[in-house]
């Protein structure tokens, strides 16, 4: 579709849903002509959305419907609420979830538009036990959406208890141990 010709509207109701990824699918980038991509997320209080992960060419934006939600957004922590807007550039790394005493509602906006239908249709299906996980890790390239790993995120969602050092006071602590000593000491 070429976003001059006409106006593009997705109702509500005959927007795709996908219940166990509590997602609903409104427009992807070959819908767009390629503009943008758009979904509505919806994560009870407690859920984890997605492990930290960039994308290279698009940019995330995060519009609060209803709720709240705990955003990585590189190396800080954020609480959103109903009305705010959060705008993560290519290349940072994120990740989302809903707090323990609040459910999220979050329109996620792509810009420019990627592949994220059959992306999420993926997860639908592993989901269901009809595909396996290392699918996902198998297209990440595909989807543009890259997994890494965040202590910082670990930590804020409890996953890892050890506190967070500052760079100087890590390289002493890895310095001061039991690594570099070849020999017991006496």
């Amino acid at each position: 579709m070429k976003t001059d010709e006409r106006a593009l509207l997705v109702r509500h109701d005959e927007a795709e849903r996908l219940d166990t990824m509590g997602v609903r699918l409104y427009a992807d980038h070959d819908t767009t002509g390629g503009v943008l991509s758009g979904n509505r997320a919806y994560l009870p209080a407690g859920t984890d959305g997605p492990p930290p992960h960039f994308h290279t060419g698009s940019a995330e934006l995060f519009f609060m419907l209803a709720g709240q939600l705990r955003v990585l957004a590189g190396q800080e922590i954020l609480d959103i609420s109903e009305g705010d807007f959060l705008l993560v550039p290519a290349g940072m790394t994120h990740a989302w979830a809903a707090p323990d005493d609040s459910p999220a509602d979050v329109l996620v906006i792509f810009t420019p538009g990627i592949e994220r239908f059959d992306y999420f249709r993926l997860g639908d299906r592993i989901r269901k036990g009809q595909a396996a996980p290392s699918e996902i890790l198998s297209t990440q390239d595909r989807f543009d959406n890259h997994f890494v790993d965040s202590p910082l995120w670990r930590q804020a969602r409890g996953t890892d208890p050890r506190p967070l050092l500052n760079p100087q006071d890590q390289r002493e602590e890895f310095l001061s141990s039991n690594v570099f000593k070849s020999q017991p000491e006496e």
